[in-house]
């Protein structure tokens, strides 16, 4: 049984309807639009399966159908040649018979049939007789011939038009497999499509969330001490666990402190940025004027709405970026003026658009910085990165965390010039590896909790209850999707601890109280985490690590939040 197209129709734009309700019927909390368009996307993803499992069955027919009718054109044609070559041989039958009975009837002329009848003793009467009874014999065959070859050739006739009837069946059954599977195809491009705007909302929804942490994208933000080592902190509440990030947003492009350890372990400015952007040319431009606005209006990549603040040549205002400080290796300080120069003559369209003066666009101010920068903006002038003749966006990060992200893995639109690549000295093959080998590994945000409870000592320390409560989450979820709205923490409006444990008590299974121990396993070549164990009460379970973060990012109290794909999780 499928879904009438009329009905499937009406099941798909009722998610479109109900999406568009939830945005407009009341303002909701960050967490509370992730929670529902996690619940769509679940939902959606269940109305496709059959979907995709019909399709997948309908392939397989057409496939057998289309086996079958090349099998049949197959025997048809072979028949159909049968045909022609018993066609053939009977009329070359019919001309034997026709010249034999002609001769026949010429030679019974020759000879008086009452002297044949009575000169029985003459040897010659006697071959005349012999060769009648000849003649006679041979179009006896020949008609025998002649006759069963008119029934082979009936035959052959009536299964050839059986075959053709049977392989018309297919035909149509085949036409009716194709307008089925046309459809089911369109149907699930279109779902697959609202799938694919749920999950591009859901991430720019996370993104927001990750920026009310105020975490520094760049060195120069002065935000850095916002990343602490939650290790040395006591929350006051015994045993807990923490779960640290391996660096913070963004993950991609030119890696702030990863140039600064490259730099001091002897590498120049361009052999660091083939480290990190692929396939670039270093390329001359000419010292365009750049507008800098206030970055009040904070919208499009450019950020190019805010009220103009400076106005001056691409080379000034390179001396007015506080990305890095000038003390910096000189070699780093090259490379991210590079960097820098690519990047606001990629977003403001060569100087006709105008920047922003922080940290979304480039720290920015009015003063130039002078030392050791300004040294770095001279000795590089004009110089940018360009891949096919364009500029390229050279997007660059405080903290790689040991891995550098390509624009299209954290939901950017994909470009040929970021990379996924390990930032490290050498091969990894532990967390304790990649903590001496990465190059960024100064940065004070190179491994950290993120977020706080002012009542806990100001850490990301949770207890082992509270734990429990965010997998008792992920099991109620997957047991019940319908549910997720309740997911979000007590005081954001979501269930309680216990009543998380009461409802999925009630659904059959056996909720945690606490947890004892936890642990993660990664990908060391990509840099992710791939799977969470963590060991309880009520036995061991593990999650798909990116599932984990999904559900502790909405579950978890305050904002205490997973930040990137690699992680790992402490006990105390």
């Amino acid at each position: 049984m499928y879904l009438k197209p009329k009905k499937l129709l009406i099941f798909i734009l009722f998610f479109f309807s109900a999406f568009l309700i939830t945005q407009s019927v009341f303002a909701k909390t960050i967490d509370e639009e992730i929670a529902d368009i996690t619940k769509q996307i679940t939902d959606l993803e269940n109305s496709i399966a059959p979907l995709k499992k019909e399709s997948t069955g309908l392939q397989a027919k057409l496939t057998s159908a289309k086996t079958q009718i090349a099998s049949i054109s197959n025997q048809v044609d072979s028949l159909s040649q049968k045909l022609v070559n018993k066609e053939t041989d009977l009329e070359v039958q019919k001309l034997l018979l026709a010249e034999r009975v002609k001769r026949y009837y010429k030679n019974s002329k020759s000879y008086n049939s009452f002297l044949i009848l009575f000169s029985t003793s003459d040897n010659k009467n006697g071959s005349v007789f012999q060769q009648y009874a000849w003649y006679q014999s041979i179009i006896s065959q020949d008609k025998n011939t002649i006759t069963q070859y008119t029934t082979d050739i009936t035959i052959l006739t009536d299964n050839k038009n059986k075959l053709e009837v049977e392989k018309n069946k297919l035909a149509k059954v085949k036409k009716d497999l194709e307008s089925r599977s046309s459809f089911l195809a369109g149907e699930i491009k279109k779902a697959e499509t609202y799938k694919a705007e749920l999950s591009a909302k859901q991430k720019d929804l996370e993104a927001k969330k990750l920026a009310s942490l105020n975490l520094p994208t760049s060195v120069g933000s002065g935000g850095n001490m916002l990343c602490t080592d939650d290790r040395k902190t006591d929350p006051g509440f015994g045993t807990g666990f923490a779960f640290f990030t391996f660096g913070i947003p963004h993950h991609v492009g030119l890696n702030q402190y990863g140039a600064y350890g490259r730099a001091k372990a002897g590498q120049n400015y361009k052999d660091i940025i083939n480290a990190y952007f692929n396939n670039v040319t270093f390329d001359k431009k000419p010292n365009v004027n750049i507008k800098v606005n206030d970055g009040n209006e904070i919208g499009a990549e450019t950020r190019g709405k805010g009220k103009i603040i400076w106005t001056g040549s691409l080379e000034d205002y390179l001396k007015r970026i506080y990305e890095v400080p000038s003390s910096w290796p000189s070699e780093a300080l090259k490379a991210q003026v590079v960097a820098a120069r690519s990047y606001v003559l990629a977003v403001t369209n060569n100087g006709q658009n105008s920047i922003c003066n922080n940290q979304h666009c480039q720290v920015f101010k009015t003063d130039s910085k002078g030392g050791g920068w300004e040294q770095a903006v001279n000795t590089t002038e004009g110089e940018v990165l360009t891949q096919n003749g364009q500029v390229v966006t050279a997007w660059f990060a405080s903290t790689a965390g040991g891995y550098t992200y390509t624009s299209a893995d954290v939901g950017w639109k994909s470009t040929g010039w970021t990379k996924n690549t390990r930032d490290t000295s050498g091969d990894v093959n532990s967390f304790e590896d990649l903590q001496n080998k990465a190059y960024d590994k100064d940065s004070p945000c190179f491994y950290a909790a993120q977020g706080y409870r002012k009542e806990y000592n100001k850490s990301a320390w949770l207890k082992p209850s509270e734990v429990a409560d965010i997998v008792n989450s992920i099991l109620l979820s997957q047991k019940d999707s319908s549910v997720n709205n309740n997911l979000l923490p007590p005081d954001q409006g979501g269930w309680s601890i216990d009543q998380i444990k009461n409802e999925l008590q009630s659904r059959g299974v056996t909720p945690y109280n606490t947890i004892n121990s936890a642990s993660v396993s990664w990908d060391k070549g990509s840099g992710r985490t791939t799977q969470i164990s963590l060991s309880g009460d009520a036995g061991s379970v593990s999650f798909d690590g990116s599932t984990f973060k999904s559900y502790f990012n909405s579950r978890a109290p305050s904002n205490i939040s997973i930040v990137g794909p690699l992680y790992n999780v402490e006990k105390r």
